[in-house]
């Protein structure tokens, strides 16, 4: 299964002419998904809130219906349960995603890990990891982080 998904990702993120949008796209989604599930297990714990807040962020963010995003998070489950790094996955996204594009990465991964009002330390370590993962300026990570919170 991890070698399948290596080949979709290798696929996915080929810069080759010629290279299938919709799969390219597809990969961009699944990195996505799969991250901000890492992030809500990070604490150990089911949440509703943070479900919700995964689907929703997909939803938005990819501009897709609610049909769409539940195949995406069923998907992007089943590959974080063989997932063993995840530099696989930001790699691909640091190389696809804009500089904007990845700090609404990060600000959906702090949606996620702040869905249930509470920050554990194993989301914040998750989090934190992604975005240096991402190349995101620790500045930024935080201005994200605290706009989240409603802080200033």
């Amino acid at each position: 299964m991890l070698k399948k998904l290596t080949t979709l990702f290798d696929r996915a993120f080929t810069n080759v002419p010629g290279a299938d949008p919709a799969i390219r796209e597809q990969g961009l989604r699944l990195a996505t998904a799969l991250l901000l599930i890492e992030v809500a297990r990070a604490d150990y714990a089911d949440d509703l809130a943070e479900d919700t807040m995964i689907f929703a962020s997909l939803k938005q963010f990819f501009a897709i219906d609610d049909d769409a995003a539940k195949l995406l998070v069923d998907e992007a489950h089943r590959e974080a349960d063989h997932a063993v790094e995840l530099q696989q996955f930001t790699r691909r996204l640091h190389e696809q995603l804009s500089a904007a594009e990845k700090l609404r990465v990060v600000e959906m991964l702090w949606q996620v890990a702040l869905a249930d009002r509470r920050l554990d330390k194993h989301e914040d370590y998750t989090v934190r990891k992604i975005a240096d993962l991402l190349y995101v300026p620790h500045s930024d990570l935080i201005r994200m982080r605290n706009r989240v919170r409603g802080e200033s």
